[in-house]
């Protein structure tokens, strides 16, 4: 039985006037207990109670003394994810989220205290405070993790973050009206850019040309061995990745393993540069001077920087236009230019899913305009004789 009663006491300033509201729901045991939760009006009691009622009936209500707060579990969160052995990278990535900005909004907060009105509250607060519109989504997409963990282990009943993106249709039509297409140029190197960058690249030319004609992950291609080319057959197998700790371990996703055929021009780069390449224990493709894995950074500000500088790309030697991932966008728009359908290309970039190939590229495939030539040249073949 649910009910609002009111209670009246006497401090030193006086009468002081209150409402609980009491009320019954399962434990962790299954057994029913009696709560009670204080407010300074009835209507406030009223509204409350009601909506907990529904939401034991529904069985995902938690009393707030049961639940731990959002920083408590999201330190459960991190500590889960070190167990699971996922990367250094997105553990710090967690980390970051937490600290800098779920922790000072947020952190106090009893979980079964959350609702979808503190989500929105709280993303209106990131982005009045300076957050990018995706730094945002990324946050709030990491508190959501955060209280999937906690359900999962029986400390909340409910994930208002996940409830409210699946309602929210309002804010997925928004961010996908600022959502910026890829542009030749711009975000991909232009063919003649391409063609100056792989002129001046000097001894970064391999790894280049390696990069344009296959689309791997720059972790991908400071993660390749030796023996996951094989010249013969003019195909390579990521079967690994370097991260930025320079440490080897496993492809991104099970969709990042995969073969990827080569380009002649780059099977016989490859033969005469296996001759020049420096020799370790790794057996890598594009190691240091040593042997070891290279640095994304010198890659960077060294290889790219210099090579783009020297071809009149950028204008300044240590900062180049474009990054090894323009390069992966590179190698997309050439495999949509050759004709490759979707499903295809996903598979030759390792995206784990169809919708991140077309999240990504979908403006690079002909356009209705294109599609009216097509079927022009169509009938003529037809009827013309």
């Amino acid at each position: 039985m649910s009910k609002i009663r009111k209670r009246i006491w006497t401090n030193k300033t006086g009468e002081r006037v209150a409402w609980v509201a009491d009320y019954f729901a399962p434990g962790p045991d299954g057994e029913k207990r009696r709560h009670t939760k204080t407010f300074s009006t009835k209507k406030e009691a009223n509204a409350w109670l009601a909506h907990t009622v529904v939401e034991i009936k529904q069985g995902v209500h938690t009393p707030a003394h049961l639940s731990p707060t959002v920083l408590a579990a999201g330190e459960a969160w991190i500590a889960q994810a070190k167990t699971d052995g996922l990367e250094r990278a997105t553990v710090r990535q967690y980390r970051q989220h937490l600290d800098l900005h779920i922790k000072p909004c947020l952190g106090h907060v009893k979980l079964a205290e959350l609702t979808p009105g503190t989500i929105t509250s709280f993303r209106n607060v990131l982005a009045r405070q300076g957050r990018s519109r995706a730094l945002v989504g990324k946050v709030v997409s990491s508190l959501g993790s955060i209280l999937a963990e906690a359900m999962a282990n029986g400390r909340v009943a409910r994930n208002v973050v996940r409830e409210q993106a699946s309602h929210n249709r309002r804010r997925a039509r928004i961010a996908k009206r600022h959502k910026r297409a890829l542009q030749i140029g711009v975000d991909i190197p232009t063919k003649d850019e391409i063609r100056r960058m792989l002129e001046h690249a000097g001894q970064l030319r391999p790894l280049l040309l390696t990069a344009v004609f296959t689309g791997l992950r720059a972790s991908e291609l400071r993660g390749l061995t030796w023996d996951a080319i094989d010249l013969e057959r003019q195909v390579l197998t990521v079967r690994q990745r370097a991260d930025r700790w320079n440490r080897i371990g496993s492809p991104k996703s099970d969709a990042a393993r995969r073969e990827v055929p080569l380009a002649p021009i780059v099977v016989n780069t490859l033969r005469a540069w296996r001759l020049a390449c420096p020799k370790g224990e790794l057996n890598l493709v594009f190691p240091t001077r040593a042997g070891n894995v290279e640095r994304h950074a010198n890659i960077h500000s060294r290889g790219l920087a210099r090579a783009q500088f020297a071809a009149g790309i950028s204008a300044n030697p240590s900062a180049p236009k474009y990054g090894l991932h323009s390069l992966r966008h590179a190698a997309a728009s050439l495999f949509i230019e050759q004709g490759l359908g979707p499903k295809r290309v996903q598979a030759l970039m390792g995206h784990s899913s169809i919708q991140m190939t077309f999240d990504v590229y979908s403006h690079l495939w002909p356009s209705a305009d294109d599609d009216q030539v097509a079927f022009g040249q169509l009938q003529a073949r037809l009827l013309v004789a």
